[in-house]
């Protein structure tokens, strides 16, 4: 059983723990090894700081594995990576940190660690990097990247709800084709998926949503709401 979770949330943003604590509770060990991948922000200090922080006082075994001032060699990094529980990906730029992950072969020890049960996950372009394809501004202006690992089938859009133009921009991308069909999840959302199917979605706020856009075979596209359940509630 393959799983993996996109994150409208979390540490980085929200102080009330609770999509990082439904992660956890989908791991597959009752004392978790969760690894955070702060690639995508070029491993930034304070980032890696917030992720400590807040998972050294939860019931896991929390680690980072930098890749800009690497020290493991090809052995140990896949030794490091196929041990993990929870690998959790952070945000930042979606076209780096895959362009990285594939210099250093990381790549393929995610596919590997998912295969084997590893539960991935990440917020924003941790969440974008597991599709197929995803909308990003990696490039300066919202755009399309049909360039993701594949490991979901479909898309991803990050911050659907809370950034200026992203919900008109990635319709636009599925109506012309640029990206497949896929999920676009809004700040405080999050999904679940099973051997690339949906499996639970969940939200920390009653206003946010997780949506299925799709074409409308008309040239348009559409936004399915998914329900959600409510953690905290």
């Amino acid at each position: 059983m393959s799983r993996l979770a996109l994150l409208g949330g979390g540490f980085s943003t929200d102080e009330d723990g609770l999509l990082d604590d439904w992660v956890l509770g989908h791991a597959r060990s009752p004392r978790p090894k969760v690894c955070f991948l702060p690639t995508a922000s070029g491993d930034a200090p304070a980032y890696v700081e917030r992720f400590l922080d807040a998972f050294r006082v939860r019931d896991c075994e929390p680690s980072v594995l930098p890749l800009f001032r690497r020290e493991l060699d090809d052995a140990a990094l896949r030794d490091v990576l196929l041990a993990q529980d929870v690998v959790y990906v952070g945000g930042g730029n979606t076209a780096n940190l895959l362009a990285v992950w594939r210099v250093h072969g990381v790549d393929r020890l995610l596919r590997e660690a998912y295969a084997g049960g590893t539960l991935l996950c990440g917020i924003s372009a941790g969440a974008n990097c597991w599709a197929k394809g995803s909308h990003t501004d990696s490039f300066g202006p919202l755009t399309h990247l049909p360039d993701g690992l594949g490991l979901l089938p479909g898309s991803v859009c990050p911050h659907h709800d809370s950034e200026p133009g992203r919900r008109s921009s990635y319709r636009a991308a599925v109506a012309r084709g640029a990206l497949p069909a896929g999920w676009a999840v809004e700040d405080g959302a999050a999904a679940l998926f099973t051997d690339g199917r949906l499996a639970e979605a969940v939200t920390r706020s009653p206003y946010a949503r997780l949506y299925r856009v799709r074409t409308d075979g008309e040239g348009g596209a559409v936004e399915e709401p998914v329900p959600c359940r409510l953690l905290g509630a």
